[in-house]
């Protein structure tokens, strides 16, 4: 037994979102196995992912709050504030100060498309066009071309539109990610946390027939596995619809 604790008996994750994030938490609580619990703390977004010392220290200062609860690993849950090249570079800090794992949800994607065996996607995002021609450069950065992107352009004017993501109707997801797949695309991303997104995976997967990776479900399939935890979860897509061999 890891913890001593009734209801984190196998593994805790502590989870930092962005503070105006509501979604990352709500589809967390749909699949975390038994006997593992969350623990989620928020983030501030002042720092620039492209200026990596402030955002690690902004990153390990609000971790260490986690590290209190006794948590075997931390999560940087923001898709385009880790966008980092290397993405290994920012976990890799971040868990040399904290001194317990850190993992960032771009890394996450990146180890999730290769876990699949990935090269080539489409991706279906919030964000303006700044931003995706970022996660472009990123993901090209690390081996992976994107054949198609399309955004809802949220982010444009600021922070202002960054509660809006979250208030994205189901249905409108569903659009975007059929007017972005390509047939040569051997996954769908949809990428931003605070996307909804998890009710549309498992149809998304049926329709297209290629697997469907968004970043709640690459990040918590990073973080279990770094936690330990392989069990196999119903609901989140071929990512995590097998069991998992976990990271040592």
């Amino acid at each position: 037994m890891r913890h001593h604790s009734v209801y984190s008996y196998r593994a805790k994750i502590g989870l930092l979102t962005p503070a105006t994030n509501t979604v990352n938490e709500a589809e967390w609580a749909r699949l975390l196995p038994e006997g593992v619990t969350c623990h989620s703390h928020r983030i501030d977004m002042n720092a620039d992912a492209r200026d990596s010392e402030p955002l690690l220290d902004q990153i390990t200062r609000s971790a260490g709050i986690l590290a209190r609860a006794d948590v075997d690993v931390v999560a940087y849950a923001c898709t385009a504030g880790s966008m980092v090249t290397p993405a290994d570079s920012l976990p890799q800090a971040a868990s040399d100060r904290l001194g317990r794992p850190v993992l960032t949800t771009a890394a996450a994607i990146v180890a999730a498309l290769r876990h699949l065996g990935v090269r080539r996607v489409s991706i279906a995002t919030p964000y303006h066009q700044a931003l995706n021609d970022h996660e472009v450069a990123f993901l090209a950065a690390h081996g992976v071309t994107t054949l198609a992107i399309e955004g809802l352009g949220l982010g444009a004017n600021g922070p202002v539109d960054f509660p809006r993501i979250a208030r994205t109707p189901l249905p409108e997801v569903e659009a975007l990610a059929h007017r972005v797949h390509r047939p040569e695309a051997e996954a769908l991303l949809l990428t931003c946390t605070d996307f909804p997104t998890l009710p549309l995976i498992a149809p998304l997967e049926a329709a297209l027939g290629i697997p469907v990776v968004s970043s709640n479900t690459a990040t918590l399939w990073a973080a279990l596995r770094r936690a330990g935890i392989g069990d196999a979860l119903a609901g989140a897509g071929r990512l995590l619809a097998q069991p998992q061999t976990p990271h040592p």
